[in-house]
């Protein structure tokens, strides 16, 4: 092969890689529609800011409901106890009335007695 004929065939070899591969193009409409590294990370953080926002309000929401729950049940509770605790009451002071009247009758028949033997 001569010198020139092998210089040829390496171009040309060369050449036809070169077309084969095709380089990728990106196509764009505008400039004001491409969005930069910076924004689209500011987006992804508010989007994920909003949604832990979001749970954490879910959860204080829930903790109130929770305790308004249990502040109705203790006022409930606490209505109970003051019944029960009038109903003890009363029953303390019908027994003490009771006992009062038997003590009388008892200091009155040892009265009688007492009379009665002199």
């Amino acid at each position: 092969m001569s010198f020139l004929t092998e210089i040829a065939t390496r171009r040309l070899a060369l050449t036809s890689r070169a077309i084969a591969i095709p380089a990728p193009r990106h196509f764009t409409t505008s400039i004001a529609a491409q969005k930069s590294v910076t924004e689209t990370a500011k987006d992804t953080i508010k989007e994920v800011d909003r949604k832990v926002s979001d749970k954490l309000v879910d959860g204080i929401n829930a903790g109130s409901n929770i305790a308004s729950k249990v502040k109705g049940e203790s006022e409930v509770d606490a209505g109970k106890v003051k019944g029960t605790a009038e109903e003890i009451r009363g029953q303390v002071k019908g027994s003490a009335e009771e006992l009062k009247g038997k003590a009388k009758g008892a200091a009155s028949e040892a009265e009688g007695k007492v009379k009665g033997s002199l």
